[in-house]
């Protein structure tokens, strides 16, 4: 999201973190701005019974967290690295300066939230109007066209079946059942337990 280099010159510093280590969680204050280097990080929602809504899969390169660092909220997700992960973190104070001298960063940051905000608008007609496999298949069309957990190379979805339900609201048993009728409409491929569209 914003260049590295002008990150590390504003005093961003690299934080590692294994796998499946807390980054932040719901509820928490925000002190930082965080960008992933490498790894894969995901934003949820835990509901009582420890149950995953999966709100974002975060791919090297992108932002997360960002929102109380605009409206000084409370974070609305929890971080957690999904492998090994590299992240670059700056101070909420610094942040805030970076975007008051750099205008074309805070519009890019303008953009980023309408692309989310639709991407949830999506979601929620999905969940409240639609079935399994339409659900299913507007998450992929989405990810497709966004190119976002999704190789453009081979057009294989990147996500696994419980991503795919922690996305859409679904069981586990639902995607699978789901992804198989899809696969005889002829909509998507499995391929040794790949989807591919």
């Amino acid at each position: 999201m914003i260049d590295i280099d002008l990150l590390l010159s504003w005093g961003a510093t690299y934080k590692k973190m294994g796998s499946n280590e807390t980054i932040f969680r719901e509820a928490s204050e925000a002190h930082f701005y965080h960008q992933l280097v490498s790894g894969s990080v995901k934003c949820v929602n835990i509901n009582d019974d420890g149950g995953e809504f999966i709100q974002d899969l975060i791919e090297p390169g992108e932002c997360f967290g960002e929102f109380p660092l605009f409206d000084d909220g409370i974070y609305a997700v929890t971080a957690v690295t999904e492998k090994e992960s590299v992240i670059l973190r700056l101070n909420k104070p610094t942040f805030q300066q970076i975007l008051r001298e750099h205008h074309e960063i805070h519009m890019e940051f303008t953009k980023l939230f309408i692309e989310r905000l639709r991407f949830k608008f999506l979601l929620l007609k999905e969940l409240s109007c639609f079935g399994p496999e339409h659900r299913i298949s507007t998450l992929f069309s989405y990810l497709k066209e966004n190119k976002k957990n999704f190789c453009n190379k081979c057009n294989k979805v990147q996500l696994t079946r419980q991503q795919i339900a922690n996305m859409t609201g679904l069981r586990v048993e639902t995607v699978i059942r789901s992804i198989k009728h899809l696969e005889e409409k002829g909509s998507l491929t499995i391929d040794k337990g790949k989807v591919y569209c």
